[in-house]
């Protein structure tokens, strides 16, 4: 069976400012921005969808995909990297080319070595997925989920994976730092609280975060960052150290923003 793929592109021009503000009143994470981090991102957003491709699968074909919600997609993407320079956000996203919206969450065949070299072979269910050079690819349920104040967005965590890949073509939990990180700190925080998810994990307990950043350490760095946007204060609670090193390598606060949510 072909499958018959179309995309969804801007056409170039001036800014949309009604559109990019219809976006910013459909999810919390855009509408809770100082108008100052408003008009910065709208910017950003536009000109993300002026330089990449999204592409919706042929079962989405006649779902509503308007430009405002481009924008939505575009703007929660642009978001993690709002508190840095034009530079740094386009060098950020320069392993960025496609974004892939499927109808729902999809299976991957996986094989993992354990530290006593078994093989193990299982079927995984994932929201989204991305790799080096590939296609960020998110399913479109998750999608219409993330947005709000509830500690999950597919988007932000596939991004991360981008941000993560900056100086590797894997994932690790090491991303390139600013300079005012050093990698010792930066392992170190980390570190703590891998090892307390692990600890909570042994002994039955539940984690104040999804246990799925236990799983690797390039999934608790993508969770991470998952929840300080979308869960700041769950993050600012469990792991202020945590919460902390994020605020400087985003150079961005999520916890002000949330009264206006």
């Amino acid at each position: 069976m072909l499958f018959r793929w179309f995309s969804s592109r801007s056409s170039s021009g001036t800014f949309p400012a009604g559109d990019w503000h219809a976006a910013c009143q459909r999810v919390a994470l855009l509408r809770s921005l100082s108008e100052e981090e408003a008009e910065r991102l709208g910017q950003r957003a536009w000109q993300f969808l002026e330089r990449k491709r999204i592409t919706l699968h042929p079962a989405l074909e006649n779902t509503p995909f308007d430009r405002p919600a481009q924008l939505v997609l575009a703007g929660q993407a642009c978001l993690i990297t709002l508190g840095w320079s034009e530079f740094e956000h386009a060098d950020a996203f320069s392993n960025v080319h496609e974004i892939v919206v499927l109808p729902d969450g999809f299976t991957r065949d996986v094989e993992e070595m354990d530290e006593f070299g078994v093989v193990h072979a299982y079927t995984d269910t994932r929201a989204g997925e991305t790799s080096y050079q590939g296609p960020v690819v998110v399913s479109f349920t998750d999608l219409m989920q993330s947005g709000d104040f509830n500690g999950f967005n597919v988007l932000i965590h596939e991004f991360a994976h981008k941000l993560d890949m900056g100086n590797s073509i894997d994932t690790d939990g090491f991303p390139p730092l600013p300079n005012n990180i050093t990698p010792a700190e930066w392992h170190g925080i980390f570190s703590q609280v891998w090892n307390d998810l692990q600890r909570r994990l042994s002994q039955n307990q539940p984690t104040p975060i999804d246990d799925y950043a236990a799983s690797h350490p390039g999934e608790c760095f993508a969770v991470s960052c998952e929840t300080f946007f979308s869960a700041p204060k769950r993050l600012a609670d469990a792991y202020p150290d945590l919460y902390g090193l994020l605020c400087r390598y985003f150079n961005q606060q999520p916890l002000t923003r949330m009264h206006y949510a």
